[in-house]
């Protein structure tokens, strides 16, 4: 299937353009802190704000002669300002340009990633409102255990995502953190008062304290905290997979006009979306390991974590934004099947009701392991020779003694299921009270 989605903020965002562009704008906003700390004359300050900037292809020429992109660049970016360049990147190393540069594109992304969470949760509440009271089976072990709704189902969904939510909250704040503290860390040569300044306008934390570069835990966090928010959109994209199984269902992806779902049999209508987020969230647990390993750098730094983190932080990010894209269409456009899930819940002849007459026993006076044979016997009846649980029940004298038919039909009854399914859908927040 060809996707038409486009990622044009978060591909734009994690751009070699956009990259320079922060670039420039750390060392133009360094040089007027500097000028207002009485470090350089301000009429300079204000000519490199007037002139900077830079040419991608330029800086693409002379990065194959000095092999080093921030020399490049700043060799391109003298080139516009003239004499006043030689205030730029004073005091400054690579590493406080490339992190303070990381820490402006994950905090941006998050922002972004938070707004295609909101508006997945949007499509699930919508789905939740529709399907409140549509009975199906609840399973444990894949078996079916009692009753639930698909809206209390979407629930949980939609309460996931909350959480999802949260964590990138959490983590933006540990990641809005920027440096300007030189080759390894201690300011030598630029007052941190410069570092203060260029974070502020860049709606960041200055460092408390850093080496050549911040440290990796938090990048690590930063992309386990996607992978972990993929495992969300796996876990769910599962779930929907295994109820459209042929002999279950119960909801099935849309299934667009023209659309083939194999090369050899015609009927074939395959739950690929879900399948593709599934793979594509192995990817983004593969990710965050990367970025684990990144943690352990030597000293006060090496270089091992760069080429690491130019792809999977930017792949990260994209992956992620597309993944809450799909599952977003997924949910809008799936295809429910009421019948198909009260089919499948009377498939027990209703053993669901197992528990509510367990406890009704128990209630009445019986002994709990006692109360749970009988019923187990007359369920395991149901199993073997496909009689109707109720009958079975009504069959068994220990059970009979404490309890009429007509008491069995009303603890027997789905509806017993779906007392609070309101209540706890106004709990997430899908429902309003």
């Amino acid at each position: 299937m060809i996707d038409r989605y486009s990622l044009p903020e978060m591909s734009s965002l994690w751009s070699e353009q956009r990259k320079l562009e922060i670039w420039l704008e750390i060392e133009v906003l360094a040089c007027e802190a500097m000028a207002e700390l009485g470090i350089i004359p301000s009429e300079d300050a204000k000519l490199i704000r007037q002139k900077a900037s830079f040419s991608r292809e330029a800086i693409e020429e002379i990065e194959k002669r000095t092999h080093h992109d921030v020399i490049a660049f700043l060799e391109n970016v003298a080139s516009y300002v003239g004499e006043p360049a030689r205030w730029i990147h004073r005091g400054l190393t690579s590493s406080d340009l490339l992190d303070t540069t990381l820490a402006v594109q994950m905090t941006s992304a998050i922002d972004l990633l938070l707004k295609k969470t909101t508006a997945l949760q949007e499509a699930i509440a919508l789905r939740a409102q529709e399907h409140e009271l549509t009975p199906m089976i609840g399973r444990s072990h894949g078996i079916h255990a009692e009753p639930i709704t698909f809206g209390l189902k979407l629930g949980v969904m939609y309460d996931e995502f909350q959480r999802a939510k949260e964590r990138l909250q959490e983590t933006r704040k540990r990641v809005a953190v920027g440096m300007l503290s030189g080759a390894v860390g201690t300011h030598a040569h630029l007052d941190p008062k410069v570092e203060c300044y260029v974070c502020n306008k860049l709606g960041l934390q200055a460092a408390a304290l850093s080496t050549q570069i911040l440290q990796r835990d938090r990048h690590a966090e930063f992309v386990t905290t996607l992978a972990l928010v993929g495992c969300s959109v796996d876990r769910w994209a599962t779930e929907f997979r295994h109820l459209q199984r042929t002999e279950v269902l119960e909801v099935e992806e849309k299934f667009n006009e023209g659309q083939k779902g194999s090369s050899a049999m015609p009927h074939k209508r395959n739950p690929i979306t879900g399948e593709r987020l599934c793979g594509l969230a192995r990817v983004l647990r593969g990710n965050a390991q990367a970025a684990m390993e990144n943690v352990a750098l030597w000293h006060e730094r090496d270089i091992s974590h760069s080429s690491v983190e130019r792809i999977i932080l930017p792949d990260s990010c994209t992956l992620l934004d597309y993944m809450l894209h799909l599952l977003t269409n997924l949910v809008s456009g799936l295809q429910v099947y009421p019948e198909n899930m009260a089919r499948n819940m009377n498939i027990t002849q209703g053993l669901y009701g197992s528990q509510a007459v367990l406890l009704e026993l128990t209630d009445r006076g019986l002994a709990r392991q006692t109360a749970y044979e009988a019923v187990q016997r007359a369920a395991m009846r149901t199993w073997k020779e496909k009689i109707p649980f109720i009958t079975a029940l009504a069959e068994e004298p220990t059970i009979t003694t404490h309890c009429s038919y007509a008491d069995l039909e009303v603890l027997c009854a789905p509806t017993k299921h779906f007392a609070h399914v309101k209540t706890k859908l106004e709990a997430v927040g899908i429902l309003r009270q």
